[in-house]
């Protein structure tokens, strides 16, 4: 089992390092001898040197990565995405709730991926402070940048995301092979050891009865990855019988609206985000409530005495955001309206894998690790997983290796692949637990 004691900062926001997609750019490489002869054995076109499985964010962005890497150049990389191909022509009209906070970090590197243009001409919204208050005393947090001259990070819709990298993943057909709407049914997995008639590499069995091989295999299929579960990757995880509801808000006045809102309750943390002229809100509730707010309807119509129940308990919500009277700290806007058919939720969970490499396999993203959004740090942790072992690959194929063998992927690279120490990721886990002794201890200071 690896461990991952080193949290790489620049990805999380803390401090502007910048990612090196390019760090090596010395002379390519071919396969060692022995790696021809391996290869001739099996069919020119179904084998891979890299397959990536799922291609949301971070599988999309892992297949732009490497790409883009001078030292794969001639590699063969596929995609492979159960979905449809995400395209946008144009910004939609409405605004989707599932949204990403995106750190200095993870733009940079997707400004490297060339994705981050793109986004900026369709969509993201910038926020220079975060106010964080408690709801059982006066305790207040400011987070900001010196002057609010810089950014703290960038409210973004996934499928904006996606959609980006997708168009820039056009442009590196030549690299990367990708296809939508093919569903992996079956992995095979090679031996750590050579063994008379076992298979060398891979074999991915498709629902269309094809069987792909590959060197190297990367799941970025999700907290239920497939790819984590055939391999027999155990995973630390549990739920918190809560489920966040989300919901897009619309404002009572224009505002300059870059401060992201959080406020902890004994129930958990309550969020307010900003996308441009717009907040989008998250709550947590207990399960028992959540199929009352995705019942509601905001009209006239069909009102039962549950329903409004639920609705009193929404503005409940969005009240309690708002800080005590004669406190001296910034206020939230005023919501006007909370917009159509925009409430969706979403259960929550915490889950980490007890390894993340394994002979001829690699997890990153929510597959590798599925983090509470309290920090917003889910996307940024599975950027930062791109960046490093798109690192580990390029380096490895600088000096010829075996792209999916272990030693081309040690336990020292791993430690560099991004990741929080568990307990600091799931802050919301002790706070849960303890939030009657944290409430003690404020009433104390």
């Amino acid at each position: 089992m690896f461990t991952f004691a080193k949290a790489k900062l620049a990805v999380l926001g803390i401090g502007r390092r910048c990612v090196a997609l390019r760090a090596f750019s010395g002379a390519r490489r071919g396969f060692a001898s022995s790696e021809r002869h391996e290869e001739s054995s099996t069919s020119e076109n179904q084998l891979f040197d890299i397959i990536i499985s799922g291609g949301g964010m971070v599988g999309t962005a892992m297949a732009c990565s490497l790409g883009l890497d001078p030292n794969l150049a001639g590699k063969k990389i596929l995609l492979l995405e159960a979905g449809h191909k995400k395209e946008m022509d144009r910004v939609p009209e409405t605004y989707s709730t599932r949204v990403s906070s995106i750190s200095p970090g993870s733009a940079t590197l997707l400004s490297g991926l060339g994705a981050w243009e793109h986004i900026a001409n369709m969509r993201c919204k910038p926020y220079n402070k975060m106010q964080v208050w408690d709801a059982c005393s006066d305790a207040l947090i400011t987070f900001d940048k010196d002057n609010l001259q810089d950014e703290m990070a960038y409210i973004v819709e996934n499928d904006v995301i996606v959609a980006a990298l997708t168009k820039q993943l056009q442009t590196l057909s030549d690299h990367v092979k990708v296809q939508y709407r093919t569903k992996v049914v079956k992995y095979t997995w090679p031996r750590p050891y050579h063994v008379s008639e076992s298979i060398p590499w891979v074999q991915v069995t498709l629902a269309n009865g094809k069987t792909l091989q590959t060197k190297l295999l990367i799941g970025a299929d999700g907290p239920n990855s497939m790819v984590r579960r055939e391999a027999g990757i155990p995973t630390v995880k549990w739920n918190y019988d809560q489920s966040a509801v989300v919901a897009v808000l619309h404002l009572s006045e224009p505002t300059v609206n870059n401060v992201a809102w959080q406020r902890f309750l004994q129930t958990g943390p309550i969020a307010m985000l900003p996308i441009l002229a717009y907040l989008i809100l998250l709550v947590p509730f207990p399960l028992l409530f959540t199929s009352l707010f995705l019942s509601l309807q905001w009209s006239n119509e069909n009102h039962s005495e549950m329903v409004e129940t639920a609705g009193s308990l929404f503005r409940t919500a969005l009240s309690v955001l708002m800080p005590d009277s004669g406190s001296a700290r910034q206020i939230p806007p005023s919501v006007a309206d909370i917009g159509p058919k925009s409430r969706v939720m979403f259960p929550l969970g915490m889950g980490h894998a007890t390894e993340y490499i394994r002979h001829r396999v690699a997890i990153i993203g929510d597959a590798a690790h599925r983090v509470h959004p309290l920090a917003g740090q889910g996307a940024n942790l599975g950027f930062g997983d791109v960046a490093y072992l798109t690192k580990v690959l390029s380096q490895a194929a600088f000096n010829g290796k075996d792209l999916g063998k272990c030693f081309s992927i040690s336990s020292s690279q791993a430690e560099c692949m991004c990741s929080l120490d568990l307990y600091l990721c799931d802050s919301f886990q002790i706070y849960t637990f303890n939030k009657h002794y944290i409430k003690s201890c404020n009433e104390l200071i």
